[in-house]
């Protein structure tokens, strides 16, 4: 039961650009050596006019040797120190460094309102997009806070544990969207209790906050909403609620392929949904918690302030800055052109040295600018069992802004390496969902592995609901590639609700930890044979499309048909 192997990824994509932080003067790299070489000519003309008022060329010739090749060569020294004088003028910087910061922060759960009322375009452009700014300001503001990202419509979902890091936060809040919840309709009450667990259940010395960001509108009963608001503030939550929307509302665009229509309920009517601060209200009140409505302004600031007096915990928090100033790779070269310029007009016995120390200068000035070399390829690093490492480098580079689906991809089966079986799930459905190609159907294959994976752990709360998604996820893989074995052999374990036994392992043959590249061999002990999967997998095929156009016109509607 193996993932596929990370799609390779080329070194020079990302190689640290170079910045200069006075461009202007970098014309001075040009203007200088110009200026060297244009004084070195005035002087050998002045010198050449001295010596004529003593005597013939040709006399001079024999009396005074002019030491062309050496007076040459001590100009291009000068003007390559001019040179690099002028590129160090510039600032240039390259790089990456890392430091440790230390900092306080608290534990801090944010419960996003993913439902669909949440695309009402009464804040501009939505409900969606202005929760998500207010969160990113919000962790602009608590860098040594410890961020957990929840998102909820009719059911509650993890996206991140609690975390400082930047790059997974803001990847999942980028592909946040109702699509990512699944289940249709809105239930405050399980994203309290489910972030209230979370945080629960992480140690550390500091104060743990809630923070729940909604339009309000809940098909939960008042009295439900309460409760959770009611226990989480006797756990020693602090809880906090933050309105968005309008009260005169607005419809809701749904979007089907290039066409928008407006949500319409089950008897046809035009859904509107409205901004209820009633249901927030009353769950801070019985938090003992702050409630901030939608009208307020700076809402993250105004968080902040009412989680001022939290108790934090000192954290050592990763910090890079990039463009790291470079100047002293340049100006030590010239210098040291300019120190050996010197020792020859004092020491001419010392020639012998010459090119010993322009071969080394040659090789040094190379260097400076190759020492911005690439980080590791984090695909070797993870052939090579390197999980951890692959796991950091594949974060750098979502955090520098690449954000792409392979990259991403990578960084998921990365983390599934690491049996970090929730976190790979929702990243590699994240991926899949906005992929093409190759790298959605690797995505596909490794959310199915991660789900699989949780549905056989013994200890599973939801072990029926993870195998049922990685059937989905198998079905649709051998549509797409029926002939595949690995794929076969983990939707044949799907179908297995027992967990597995002690002896047996996971699909390659060779237990769930097997990384070998060969294909598994399907067990025949306990199992289907080749023939009974091929026809079950033929069954599942045909039923696919069934299956999809139910979910799609039933859903799981939540209590009174409410699916906004």
């Amino acid at each position: 039961m193996k993932p596929l192997m990370p799609l390779t990824v080329s070194l020079g994509e990302h190689l640290p650009p170079l910045v200069l932080d006075t461009p202007f003067w970098a014309l001075l790299a040009i203007v200088l050596p110009l200026v060297v070489g244009w004084l070195r000519r005035q002087r050998a003309v002045q010198r050449e006019r001295r010596l004529a008022r003593y005597a013939e060329a040709t006399a001079l010739a024999r009396l005074v040797p002019m030491r062309e090749d050496g007076e040459r060569r001590r100009t291009w020294r000068l003007m390559t120190a001019a040179a690099l004088i002028g590129l160090a003028m510039a600032g240039p910087r390259w790089g990456l460094a890392r430091g440790p910061v230390s900092s306080r922060g608290i534990d801090m759960a944010i419960a996003l309102d993913a439902s669909l009322s949440m695309m009402a375009p009464d804040e501009k452009p939505n409900r969606l997009e202005r929760m998500k700014q207010e969160v990113r300001r919000l962790r602009a503001m608590s860098q040594a806070d410890r961020v957990a990202l929840i998102a909820f419509a009719g059911r509650s979902y993890i996206l991140t544990p609690l975390t400082s890091d930047d790059g997974a936060l803001e990847l999942f809040l980028e592909n946040l969207d109702p699509s990512v919840v699944g289940q249709a309709g809105s239930s405050i009450a399980k994203a309290m209790r489910q972030g209230t667990e979370l945080l629960l259940a992480s140690d550390g010395s500091a104060d743990r906050a809630l923070v729940v960001m909604t339009d309000g509108e809940s098909f939960d009963p008042v009295e439900d909403v309460e409760t959770a608001a009611r226990e989480a503030g006797a756990k020693g939550v602090s809880v906090v609620t933050v309105g968005f929307g309008t009260a005169r509302g607005s419809t809701i665009p749904v979007r089907d392929g290039s066409s928008v229509t407006v949500k319409t309920d089950e008897e046809g009517n035009v859904v509107v949904t409205r901004y209820s601060p009633e249901l927030l209200e009353k769950a801070a009140t019985a938090a003992s918690g702050t409630f901030i409505p939608a009208d307020a302004s700076d809402k993250a600031t105004r968080i902040r302030g009412a989680l001022r007096a939290l108790r934090t915990a000192r954290r050592s928090v990763d910090t890079r800055e990039d463009h790291v100033p470079r100047f002293l790779w340049l100006l030590v070269p010239a210098l040291l052109l300019l120190v050996y310029d010197s020792w020859r007009l004092v020491a001419p016995a010392a020639t012998a040295a010459a090119p010993a120390m322009l071969s080394w200068l040659l090789v040094l000035v190379p260097t400076v600018f190759l020492g911005c070399a690439a980080e590791p390829d984090p695909a070797a690093l993870f052939k090579e069992g390197r999980v951890a490492d692959a796991i950091a480098a594949y974060r750098a580079m979502v955090a520098q802004g690449d954000t792409s689906a392979r990259t991403v991809y990578n960084l998921g089966t990365a983390i599934l390496g690491a049996d970090s079986l929730q976190e790979a799930q929702a990243m590699l459905e994240a991926v899949r969902k906005n992929s093409e190609g190759d790298v959605r159907a690797r995505a596909r294959f490794n959310a199915g592995l991660a789900a699989l994976k949780q549905g056989r752990m013994a200890d599973s709360p939801d072990a029926d609901q993870q195998l049922a998604s990685a059937r989905d996820a198998y079905r649709a893989y051998l549509m797409e590639r029926p002939g595949y074995a690995d794929a076969k052999w983990n939707y044949e374990l799907a179908l297995r609700k027992q967990p597995p036994q002690s002896g047996g392992g996971g699909g390659g043959g060779g237990g769930g930890n097997n990384r070998n590249d060969d294909p598994p061999q399907p067990q025949s002990q306990g199992g289907l044979d080749q023939r009974q999967a091929d026809a079950l997998l033929n069954s599942a095929a045909r039923e696919e499309k069934d299956v999809q156009g139910r979910k799609q016109r039933q859903g799981r509607v939540p209590r009174g048909g409410k699916d906004w």
